[in-house]
């Protein structure tokens, strides 16, 4: 089960947009198993959505996983390849554009955060605990995201797989 959520998007004292920035950390779960169900959760809250992963072998593979992962359900999406891109609700890319003028961002696989973080009413950066790199990265963007301004919140599974926010 997922935590609930609300969107923090407001401007600071100096007239700039402040971003939720949320970090999941990832423990006995796979990327497979979240996504889809955050994913879920952001249609049915009406975002929009561009998931930005490492690589174009893993954009393929994520998009072949999204069409199949339940078989009484799908997330409508697609690549950025398409030349429907902008038309989609989930957009899974290996850059950092932002060709269906998502407001939430997600950043799997190390993916960096955006030069334009303000931009995104919240962006989910989702990180491997099994992973020293995926943890101190996580931990170089959390310092990156607070001296901007930005909001941080750090979440993880309890025992029952349910996130709780923790930080």
């Amino acid at each position: 089960m997922l935590a609930a959520a609300h969107v923090c998007w407001h401007r600071n004292s100096g007239d700039t947009f402040v971003t939720e920035v949320r970090f999941y950390h990832l423990i006995e779960q796979t990327i497979e198993r979240v996504l889809p169900q955050l994913l879920e959760l952001s249609l049915q809250r009406g975002w929009r959505v561009v998931v930005q992963a490492s690589s174009e072998e893993r954009v393929e593979a994520l998009d072949a996983h999204l069409w199949t992962y339940r078989d009484d359900s799908f997330l409508p999406h697609d690549t950025a390849r398409s030349p429907d891109a902008a038309d989609q609700p989930i957009l899974i890319t290996a850059n950092d554009r932002n060709p269906n003028n998502a407001t939430v961002r997600f950043l799997i696989d190390g993916a960096p955060l955006p030069v334009d973080t303000a931009q995104y009413e919240r962006l989910v950066l989702i990180f491997d605990g099994n992973d020293d790199e995926a943890v101190t990265a996580a931990r170089a963007s959390w310092a990156q995201v607070k001296a901007q301004g930005h909001t941080a919140s750090y979440w993880q599974p309890d025992d029952s797989g349910r996130w709780v926010q923790k930080a």
